[in-house]
């Protein structure tokens, strides 16, 4: 089969080719940067190098695909996360129709089924609501949860203040992903025909934000690691001086709320996958202490 994927040599995008690749398919991989190309082509794929607002550069990459797969690149410096995603979404959906490609696999969220009140994941919300405009046309939706990568950010947290922490409870279930095991699920997806509009929740595991805390301290020496509640005032300011540009760390903020009161994953649990990923928490803190 002949895909194409969005997202570069990203978290996901590059596990997924190289699964897509090894399976004997061909594959052209979409990226900004012209630097990635040796890299692109070392893995076996075809580099396709343009914007993902470039309407007719994105066309021409989709046409004649059996599939392909989609996700929002980030954009710390956006004035509007929400409209710059779902301005993407809009771009994406334009050249999917303009190329004729028949079936999508797209990088939503969890929490995607929520109009608002989500941080960056509303303007998923709005793509998954564009896509569903698509006549003719496959489009499944891919909800992962937490991602653990995102655990990465709190180093810093953790080696100068001794702490874990958000603007949420340490009994606050989590859902958590590995993003190896959301390549594994576009993958199969890919690879097999669907039909009409779906949605495809994944998880790795669940815990709490508090477990999240011991097991991660445990692994880097650290068993006594406590989880930190902070109020929404002092999650932005620290936010603020680790670096995040206001608008992001304002989303971000809006997001743990939504964690909070626990709407992110409502859905989630009303609609479980039959099966979790394969990397546990303690996998990936075994990752985590390497890193750390």
């Amino acid at each position: 089969m002949n895909f194409t994927i969005t997202g570069s040599l990203g978290n996901i995008s590059k596990p997924l080719a190289e699964i897509l690749i090894a399976a004997g398919h061909q594959v052209t991989i979409i990226s900004s940067s012209a630097d990635k190309i040796k890299a692109i082509e070392e893995l076996g794929a075809t580099a396709a190098i343009g914007s993902v607002e470039d309407v007719a550069f994105l066309t021409e990459a989709f046409s004649g695909k059996d599939a392909i797969y989609t996700m929002v690149p980030p954009n710390f410096g956006a004035s509007n996360i929400r409209e710059f995603i779902s301005g993407t979404g809009k771009k994406y959906a334009e050249a999917i129709k303009a190329s004729g490609v028949k079936q999508v696999v797209n990088l939503s969220s969890i929490g995607a089924h929520l109009d608002g009140g989500t941080g960056p994941i509303s303007g998923l919300h709005d793509v998954e609501q564009i896509y569903a405009e698509l006549d003719g046309v496959a489009i499944k939706h891919l909800r992962p949860a937490f991602f653990y990568i995102n655990f990465y950010g709190n180093i810093d947290m953790i080696k100068h203040a001794g702490i874990l922490g958000s603007n949420y409870s340490a009994e606050t279930p989590l859902v958590l992903v590995h993003p190896i095991d959301i390549a594994a699920v576009a993958a199969e997806e890919l690879q097999q025909v669907f039909t009409g509009k779906s949605i495809r929740y994944i998880a790795s595991d669940e815990s709490t934000a508090g477990n999240v805390a011991s097991v991660l301290g445990k692994a880097i020496g650290k068993p006594e690691l406590p989880w930190v509640e902070f109020n929404d005032e002092d999650a932005l300011q620290g936010m603020l001086q680790a670096g995040l540009p206001e608008v992001m760390a304002k989303s971000y903020v809006e997001m743990g709320d939504a964690t909070r009161s626990g709407r992110l994953y409502e859905h989630y649990f009303n609609n479980k996958p039959s099966s979790f990923g394969k990397i546990k928490l303690e996998d990936f803190a075994a990752e985590f202490a390497k890193a750390f």
